[in-house]
């Protein structure tokens, strides 16, 4: 049941209609939940005295004094922002968050406390809702901001050269406006929950000095709905899944291996929308943590401490850090144990370049192999890695076509690179290692801003080659599931149609049923000329373009650096080509800021 409204005594309901409205939310989809926020927003809209009252609960009687604002691909820097503002409201402090995608920038000027909380996702790249806000912060247009308070916190990947870059960026430029930091910024990992908890706390009792601090009001509240996931399980907390099925979907002779999984999620409570991600804690391989205690002479039963608790060597290797991806950050750590000189020269910031080099296609075992530290303990080394973090794969179904179900399309990554062979630890820990008795830890890793469009009527154009047709296979399970009458068009690339053309039986049943409309399909290696769905785009331009001017939502899922970039160039040319070169830009920047144009690109 959705616990949506505040305790009845800090509610204007009577207990009847508390009881009533509590019952009829419950029976609502989390779609239905949307519909309904909406239209009791237009209501209150329409009633001026109603909608000041509302405005003043939701705020404690008053206008916020610290905006949050918050810049996210995935939606975890959104989940950071809520957790901010409770922390915030819990100490009496009156917050309001701010998407950048809808902040009005003229509003930046007028700020007096701006607490930034952004994401980088690819080689430095802002959020794609962050764009508009990042590009007017360097531009001339800038407003002078002496009077604002400001914290940033960053989140990334420190794997990636640009870490952390556009929350370095715009934690620069506003002090370069004239801002005054009034905490240093932070850059969390992808094990961000310690860091980004520890920089709330500092921030708001800092906050607290400089801010009045008021009570809870107890007056008006509207009900705010709750995430996909009301559950006892989380990223902290995660649920033991166990599988149902495990197929490859590829044919014989496919030099790929794409697997087809579906967990069971019974008895989690856990639910998910079309869009969202499942994140899954696995263990490494035991024969890449064999080859990692050989290259560092350890034989796995020296004992080491994590977090407070006494284990060995071999079980912190297999269960708790990441012992493949090599990251700049892991590296600085070991060379001060090491004490290599040429290490050391490596990491010198004269040697960008063939740091980058070394960094490509080598993991930890091939660190310590070609730097060997002397008298290195269990514990010093330890201390260098990184927490193993969850791996996120786009949920390839729809709870209503599958209850207590999640469907996974997962690429099992192996190659081979300076004579050793590699491979993903989670894409083959869920190929290989996962049987029916096997506990795999999941949670819910909700994405609010890659989702179908609030009227089903509307039409949608879905580009996803590869296991990018992933959410794209929820998408029309979800649209078959509630009866939406929108137009639906998929866009599907992979390199042969006889042996990697991904869900092929359920494509044409949806195509027979009328479910899907239309399906356009490129299979690059069938051909001499490689053949992409970027050039299906340009094929189909004057299409494209008019179910764009009919309103239609326009989806991308899979690789960032080459796919989702050409793709986006291919959707520039072909309204530049219709519309006129000058406006190109402009149309793409309003489809993302009206929500038309959703990527979700890793």
């Amino acid at each position: 049941m959705h616990t949506l409204l505040p305790e009845l005594g800090k509610t204007p309901l009577h207990e009847d209609q508390h009881r009533s409205f509590q019952q009829f939310i419950s029976s609502l989809s989390p779609e239905q939940l949307a519909w309904a926020g909406g239209y009791l927003t237009g209501l209150v809209s329409k009633d001026s005295s109603l909608s000041s009252a509302v405005t003043a609960a939701s705020d404690g009687g008053g206008s916020a004094d610290i905006t949050i604002l918050v810049g996210s691909q995935t939606g975890n820097s959104e989940a950071l922002a809520e957790q901010t503002r409770r922390l915030a409201a819990s100490r009496g402090l009156k917050t309001v968050i701010k998407k950048m995608g809808d902040y009005k920038l003229p509003q930046l000027k007028a700020e007096k406390n701006l607490l930034v909380i952004v994401s980088t996702y690819g080689e430095g790249e802002p959020p794609d809702n962050a764009r508009e806000l990042y590009e007017y912060l360097f531009s001339k247009r800038a407003p002078t901001l002496k009077q604002v308070n400001i914290a940033v916190l960053g989140l990334g990947d420190a794997s990636y050269e640009f870490f952390c870059k556009t929350g370095v960026d715009i934690d620069r430029r506003l002090e370069e406006l004239g801002a005054t930091r009034i905490h240093p910024r932070v850059d969390c990992d992808i094990d961000y929950e310690s860091a980004a908890e520890a920089w709330m706390d500092a921030v708001l009792t800092e906050l607290a000095t400089r801010v009045e601090t008021k009570p809870q009001s107890t007056g008006l509240s509207l009900p705010s709905f709750p995430s996909a996931t009301s559950s006892a399980y989380s990223r902290k907390n995660p649920f033991p899944a166990v599988l149902l099925e495990n197929i490859v979907l590829n044919g014989r002779g496919s030099i790929k291996e794409t697997h087809h999984i579906e967990l069971s999620l019974e008895g989690s409570g856990l639910s998910y929308e079309p869009g969202d991600a499942l994140g899954i804690y696995p263990s490494n391989a035991p024969d890449v943590v064999d080859a990692l205690l050989q290259a560092l002479h350890f034989n796995g039963e020296e004992q080491v401490t994590v977090d407070g608790k006494d284990t060995t060597v071999h079980d912190v290797l297999f269960r708790h850090y990441e012992v493949t991806t090599l990251t700049r950050p892991m590296m600085h750590k070991y060379a001060l144990l090491a004490k290599n000189k040429n290490l050391e020269q490596l990491l010198d910031d004269k040697h960008k370049k063939e740091l980058n080099d070394y960094l490509y296609g080598r993991e930890i075992v091939d660190l310590i192999t070609d730097f060997p530290a002397t008298n290195l303990s269990p514990q010093a080394f330890a201390d260098c890695l990184r927490k193993l973090p969850p791996r996120l794969y786009s949920i390839a179904s729809s709870l209503k076509q599958h209850p207590d179900e999640v469907h996974l399309t997962v690429a099992a990554v192996r190659y081979q690179s300076y004579g050793r062979g590699r491979k993903g630890v989670c894409s083959t820990f869920l190929a290989d290692r996962i049987g029916e008795d096997t506990a795999i830890p999941v949670y819910i890793d909700r994405n609010t801003n890659f989702k179908l469009p609030a009227d089903p009527s509307t039409p949608i154009i879905m580009i996803g080659p590869g296991t990018g047709i992933a959410p794209f296979r929820a998408f029309v399970e979800e649209r078959e599931a509630v009866g939406a009458s929108g137009k639906n068009w998929l866009f599907f690339g992979d390199q042969h149609f006889t042996t990697d053309f991904l869900y092929q039986t359920e494509w044409l049943r949806y195509l027979k049923s009328g479910v899907l409309t239309r399906m356009n399909v490129a299979f690059s290696r069938d051909q001499q000329q490689k053949v992409y769905v970027q050039h299906l785009m340009a094929e189909h331009s004057s299409e494209l373009y008019a179910w764009l001017q009919e309103g239609a939502h326009v989806y991308v899922c899979g690789d960032e650096k080459r796919m989702a970039h050409d793709v986006h160039e291919a959707l520039l040319k072909l309204i530049a080509s219709i519309s006129g070169q000058d406006n190109a830009k402009d149309y793409v920047a309003a489809l993302q800021k009206e929500k038309r144009y959703q990527r979700d690109v890793y």
